[in-house]
């Protein structure tokens, strides 16, 4: 298996949307609008700003992916980074694609002056992906996520 971890391509486009279609649908049980869904991906590619991309490949085929968004600290005077919208395709879940992903972003804000650490929400129903984010070191102990969203 020859893995590579990378930035996506715009080459990747449609496969991101496919990724977060099943993803929305197999933690949420949630049914994207495919077609706000592809505008919302397509802003990542237009203004890099807004988050960035990163996929697992084997043998160019891609099998996963996770996105990275910013949020400033001012407490540390630097940026973390938030992973989101991780998908990982079935057939490869527990071959150490998520662990490649995670260790290839922990390693960029390692050897980072400017990123302090790496933090995400996961559903509180999805166990798999906690137990999965514990074995990695990461802790949901310090922090609770609260949110308001706008009905569209």
């Amino acid at each position: 298996m020859n893995l590579v971890i990378e930035e996506a391509r715009i080459g990747d486009l449609n496969t991101l949307i496919e990724f977060q279609l099943k993803m929305a649908m197999e933690t949420e049980e949630l049914k994207l609008d495919r077609e706000i869904l592809s505008k919302g991906v397509k802003a990542v590619y237009e203004d890099p700003a807004k988050a960035r991309y990163f996929v697992a490949r084997i043998d160019e085929r891609v099998v996963g992916m996770l996105m990275i968004t910013l949020e400033w600290s001012d407490w540390r005077n630097g940026w973390v980074w938030w992973i989101q919208s991780v998908y990982v395709e079935q057939e490869f879940r527990k071959d150490g694609i998520f662990r490649s992903l995670y260790t290839y972003i922990r390693n960029v804000v390692e050897n980072s002056d400017t990123i302090r650490g790496l933090r995400l929400y996961v559903d509180k129903r999805n166990i798999k992906a906690q137990k999965v984010y514990n074995a990695l070191g990461m802790t949901g102990e310090h922090y609770t996520t609260y949110e308001w969203m706008k009905n569209n």
